[in-house]
């Protein structure tokens, strides 16, 4: 079990973890952890919990997330790892000819082009389904609350609001993003922090989806207005595109990082990135968190999982090579021998061929939950089905045009995801979640807190506390304001080129629950960046 100790030092965010033993929610917003403590204190479970908070965070947290994303889920139930891939597919009727005949060279952020089926919906009710102890009804019972009466706006979601509404308010001036000012700027303005902020089309929309079970969204009223709503516009998605979706159930994958099993979601997400990072570094030794290799020989690891990732990450099915080909000790020991004293341009290697928000929870019977979802980039494509309040994702904005890449746009494939839950377990047993979300930063910020926590025995608040690095690309690496400076000039004369930025979302926002597996006592740390909280029983 890590430490219980409060860790300082003048670099880090002073705050302690905390405990329970009956359940734990961590969110980056109060709110969304109240609901999914709710439900566990009425006989729900840490399940039920993950599905009400993630309910919840699309209503008082919609710039990160909405109905009309994605999700993905790593739930340990039963003495067992389950592994839940809800990421939708791009339209069948969409493709590389008609994206560069419609004028673009590239996947645009915003429009049609980059929306791809939405499972979020599904992704609620088949968890809910298949491990909840409650109906979706009664765990959707505190979302519908907070969208239909309404609540106050939190800090950091109301400056990420502001930004949004300035760059489409410049950016987005057809017909077809009305619905967008209409449902999130009412008298042409972003709601500010402490507004009251209320929408009864989101609460009916949540209200269809639980008393269904999601089949509105997929076969009945919610999918005809997504039809009407694409069809009106020139849009690619379809009904037929929404009732053939459903959510997958995987086989989590894993590394061993110093007695720990480091487990993450196969592709089509980056966790494998993750993994390849950990198992390159598994054979390093760090004597301390002030030691320079601490932080660059992590960071050349990472460049070389990275620019793996971005070569040949995809839907799973059309990966040019086998995702297990890339966690093998031979390719691994091949990708380690580049690292060397300077900072490094990567290059792809060849193996053998064969807008984010996260939570936490956990039960008192030992279920525990890593969750995350996402519109991939703020609000999503700008699009908001009119009079639902669902705001549809552009996650087809990472797909490529290029038909010779492995992530090239096709009809049906889906495309490489940012987002990734993690989970930690040691001897077979679960020691709990964790994930930190921020776009290609992810994978970056779960090497760092896996590090903290097994490489330097930090609890979980002060894994998280702690400062952060973030590779850009070449040798551009970017640290926090409070990074230690010696160790940035020490980067930086490794031929590093170290940016400082102001803004702390740059290094993304998490939760981590661990559990002792002789008391049950669990043990949380929430983001110090953003609101992070944790509702507590």
């Amino acid at each position: 079990m890590f430490s219980s100790d409060p860790y300082w030092n003048p670099y880090a965010l002073p705050r302690s973890p905390l405990f329970a033993k009956r359940g734990m929610v961590a969110t980056s917003e109060p709110l969304a952890s109240q609901a999914g403590i709710r439900v566990l204190q009425d006989g729900g479970n840490a399940i039920d919990a993950a599905v009400a908070a993630a309910a919840a965070l699309t209503v008082v947290e919609p710039t990160s997330n909405g109905i009309g994303g994605d999700a993905f889920a790593l739930i340990w139930s039963g003495g067992k790892l389950h592994g839940l891939n809800a990421s939708g597919p791009a339209p069948e009727g969409v493709s590389i000819e008609r994206v560069l005949a419609a004028g673009y060279d590239a996947m645009p952020r915003h429009g049609w082009a980059p929306v791809t089926v939405p499972g979020i919906p599904a992704a609620w009710a088949e968890a809910s389904r298949r491990f909840g102890a409650l109906s979706l009804p009664r765990t959707l019972q505190s979302a519908i609350q907070y969208a239909r009466e309404g609540f106050p706006l939190a800090a950091t979601t109301a400056a990420s609001w502001r930004r949004a509404h300035e760059v489409y308010s410049g950016l987005l001036q057809h017909a077809q993003y009305e619905p967008w000012f209409r449902a999130f700027a009412p008298g042409g303005k972003a709601p500010a922090a402490g507004t009251i902020w209320s929408s009864r089309d989101h609460a009916a929309t949540l209200e269809s989806i639980a008393e269904t079970r999601a089949d509105s969204f997929y076969r009945g009223d919610l999918a005809e207005r997504i039809d009407a709503y694409s069809r009106e516009f020139g849009g690619y998605i379809t009904a037929e595109d929404l009732a053939a979706y459903a959510p997958q159930w995987v086989d989590p994958i894993s590394v061993n990082y110093r007695g720990y099993d480091v487990w993450e979601l196969p592709p089509n997400g980056q966790g494998l990135i993750v993994l390849m990072t950990l198992g390159m570094l598994g054979s390093s030794s760090f004597s301390g968190r002030d030691h320079i290799d601490t932080y660059h020989l992590p960071i050349e690891a990472m460049k070389l999982g990275m620019i793996d990732g971005g070569r040949y990450i995809t839907d799973p099915g059309m990966m040019p090579v086998p995702a297990e080909s890339l966690l093998t000790e031979e390719y691994l020991a091949q990708r380690r021998s580049l690292i060397g004293e300077r900072a490094a341009l990567p290059e792809p290697g060849t193996p053998r061929r064969g807008g984010t928000v996260y939570l936490a929870t956990a039960d008192g019977d030992g279920n525990m939950v890593s969750w995350i979802q996402s519109n991939y980039e703020g609000f999503g494509s700008g699009l908001v089905v009119p009079g639902t309040g669902i705001a549809l994702q552009n996650r087809g904005n990472s797909f490529s045009l290029d038909r010779n890449h492995a992530n090239c746009l096709a009809p049906g494939k889906k495309t490489y995801h940012t987002i990734i839950p993690g989970f930690l377990t040691r001897r077979g047993e679960a020691v709990g979640p964790f994930g930190v979300m921020g776009g290609f930063n992810q994978p970056q910020a779960h090497v760092q807190v896996v590090m903290n926590m097994i490489d330097f025995n930090l609890n979980p608040q002060a894994a998280l506390d702690a400062p952060r690095w973030r590779w850009l690309q070449d040798r551009r690496v970017m640290v926090e304001r409070h990074f230690p400076t010696h160790l940035a000039d020490a980067l930086a004369r490794r031929g590093h080129q170290i940016e400082i930025p102001m803004d702390p979302a740059e290094f993304g926002r998490g939760q981590i629950i661990h559990r002792d597996p002789e008391t049950g006592v669990l043990m949380g740390g929430t983001e110090s960046r953003t609101d992070g909280h944790i509702a507590v029983w």
